[in-house]
């Protein structure tokens, strides 16, 4: 079992004595190429085994349609984890990067093309990032049922930094094309 650090507690580098503050992260992930369950718990698994990243929950697996995606594309197995970390934004990133590359993600197709995995830092704190490699939070998380959902169903009362409440965003989007797969679960290893 994890165990999730006190977030009000700053969490200070052995080496260096630098100090770090510990920031809710919120994480999105979805696969629809290839065998999906195993890519979603294969990088909830590579989180968790991250140095000062401390997963503290995992939503449950929805199934949803592919949103703006190329014809044929098959439907998406999608999830959010929660955790708690002291890595700076960056750190974080590249991290969710190296996973999705070690699932084989292809970057070098056409903008919503089918993957293998996908995995998105959709806030961290209420830090926030306009840079070309990363923006937080991240910019098309409120118009997402299939981001908004799961991390309702682990957290009702959060809220986006400049958007609003999850709960508020959620109620005006179409969530016909979300179907809980009660059948399927991820677990914090």
């Amino acid at each position: 079992m994890t165990e999730t650090p006190n977030p009000h507690i700053i969490d200070a580098d052995t080496l260096t004595g630098e100090m770090h503050p510990i920031r809710r992260a919120v994480i999105s992930l979805g696969s629809n190429l290839g065998d999906r369950m195993s890519a979603l718990q294969g990088a909830v698994a590579a989180l968790a085994d991250t140095p000062d990243v401390w997963v503290t929950s995992v939503s449950p697996v929805y199934e949803t349609e592919p949103v703006d995606a190329p014809e044929g594309s098959d439907a998406f197995l999608n999830a959010v984890v929660l955790a708690d970390t002291t890595l700076p934004a960056r750190t974080l990133l590249d991290r969710a990067l190296a996973i999705e590359d070690a699932y084989d993600r292809d970057r070098d197709v056409e903008r919503n093309a089918p993957r293998t995995l996908d995995v998105d830092l959709v806030v961290l704190g209420d830090r926030r990032s306009e840079t070309a490699e990363l923006h937080l939070p991240h910019p098309r998380a409120k118009e997402r049922a299939f981001v908004l959902q799961p991390w309702f169903d682990l957290e009702a009362d959060a809220t986006i930094p400049g958007a609003g409440p999850i709960k508020t965003l959620l109620e005006s989007l179409d969530t016909s094309g979300i179907v809980r797969r009660d059948d399927l679960s991820l677990e914090i290893e």
